[in-house]
């Protein structure tokens, strides 16, 4: 009998390499409001990592390296898709990310679960989602 499989707890982080690591850094911190857990300047690798919490203990790790390449396709390459966020009041967020400048797609809804969602992107053009669940 194989063993069991044991469980696995909850998403920890998600990384995120940014090209201009000062201004990806204010649009999650200052836009998304999200809380610096600790930023470390790794010198051996040029880098910055920057542990941002998220409500229910999930962090983003916002990186900068030299150079990084940019993203092949948005959003179908292979890998990561986009990263979804949980609000309570999505007309709210989608005013209060406009009004900061960020361009924001018409609302949607899934037609399997009902839920309102959209998506905007980060600096790098990362796609990020928002989904109405409260």
């Amino acid at each position: 009998m194989p063993p069991l499989r044991p469980p696995l707890a909850r998403l920890h982080h998600v990384a995120v390499i940014a090209s201009d690591y000062p201004r990806s850094r204010a649009f999650y911190t200052q836009v998304l409001g999200l809380a610096v857990v600790a930023e470390t300047f790794r010198p051996a690798r040029a880098s910055w990592k920057l542990d941002l919490a998220l409500p229910g203990g999930t962090q983003i790790e916002l990186f900068s390296f030299p150079d990084p390449p940019p993203r092949p396709t948005r959003p179908e390459a292979a890998g990561a898709r986009h990263i979804a966020l949980a609000v309570a009041d999505l007309d709210a967020w989608c005013d209060w990310l406009t009004g900061q400048g960020v361009a924001v797609e018409p609302l949607r809804t899934d037609p399997l679960t009902g839920a309102r969602f959209t998506f905007f992107a980060d600096p790098d053009g990362l796609p990020l989602e928002l989904v109405e669940t409260g």
